[in-house]
């Protein structure tokens, strides 16, 4: 069993660090809030009165705070991590910071003889109470391999995702996919409410469609990704169907801010001359509009 130090005891690191002494750790932990730590000591951890003091003879640490500024801050400020840690210890910050944020501590981290991974979490605060996070690990293979029996410890599910600072990139991504995506769906289901189609129905169509199931495990795989832009469902088409939708939400008063930016992204790849492609080309007018058309 492996000394950890510790940081970060809120809403999402206290049931974290609480699985890792019930999988028999030992825990040396701070956070700003007496209350927080003290429950922790409660369980069987040790109080530490910074976070040098967490990190002294600790062969991990680990922060789980709100931000990277807030990390920075924990890792070199005074009475800092690194006023108290090991060489050979690893810390592992699985915030979700910005990752440009991650790639410099990382950097600053190494230049001080330090050795720091990413591992951010998916899911929710009864995951973390439950130990069935989603962990999304950066860092080196080695790094990833000396940290898995910690980080499956916490979470029920491990995915490596490629290497320093692509934890963070990963999560970043399905963070801004979904959040997105929770704005279009209210449209849609407002439009729903607007159009006296019960949602049970609606639920039950979507279930089975790319609405539901998301275009990264439908469409895409078996055409723009195949570099297949024949089409199975014209953008000429689909610019017009939107349309329909948003005439109707406009007859009817509903808001569909999400739609009309969509409707943007379509008339563009019709102007591009993209009208008679698969709709999955979309990802290729963005990557155009982008300047990464050759960068895929």
């Amino acid at each position: 069993m492996a000394q950890i130090g510790f940081i970060g005891l809120g809403q999402m690191g206290a049931p974290m660090a609480s699985n890792l002494l019930k999988a028999g750790h030992q825990l040396a932990v701070f956070d700003v809030s007496p209350a927080a730590v003290n429950a922790l000591v409660a369980q069987g951890a040790q109080a530490a009165g910074s976070p040098a003091q967490a990190a002294e003879g600790a062969e991990f640490v680990i922060t789980m705070l709100p931000n990277g500024d807030l990390v920075r801050e924990v890792l070199f400020g005074e009475q800092g991590v690194c006023d108290g840690l090991s060489a050979s210890a690893l810390v592992i910050d699985m915030s979700t910071i910005h990752p440009l944020q991650t790639d410099r501590l990382i950097a600053d981290m190494n230049q001080r003889g330090f050795s720091l991974m990413d591992a951010p979490v998916g899911r929710t605060s009864d995951h973390a109470i439950a130990g069935t996070l989603l962990i999304l690990a950066g860092g080196t293979g080695e790094q990833v391999e000396r940290a898995t029996p910690l980080l499956m410890a916490m979470g029920s599910e491990l995915i490596n995702a490629g290497g320093p600072g692509m934890g963070i990139r990963v999560k970043l991504i399905n963070n801004y996919m979904s959040i997105a995506l929770n704005a279009l769906s209210a449209e849609a289901t407002v439009l729903c409410e607007a159009l006296g189609l019960s949602f049970d129905v609606a639920l039950k169509v979507m279930s089975g469609t790319p609405a539901g199931k998301g275009h990264f495990t439908t469409t895409w795989p078996n055409k723009v990704l195949k570099g297949d832009l024949s089409p199975a469902f014209m953008i000429d088409l689909a610019h017009k169907d939107l349309g329909i939708a948003l005439d109707v939400a406009n007859q009817l008063h509903v808001a569909m801010p999400m739609g009309a930016a969509s409707r943007e992204v379509y008339s563009q790849a019709r102007a591009s001359g993209r009208g008679r492609q698969d709709w999955s080309a979309i990802l290729e007018q963005v990557r155009a509009v982008s300047g990464r058309a050759n960068k895929q």
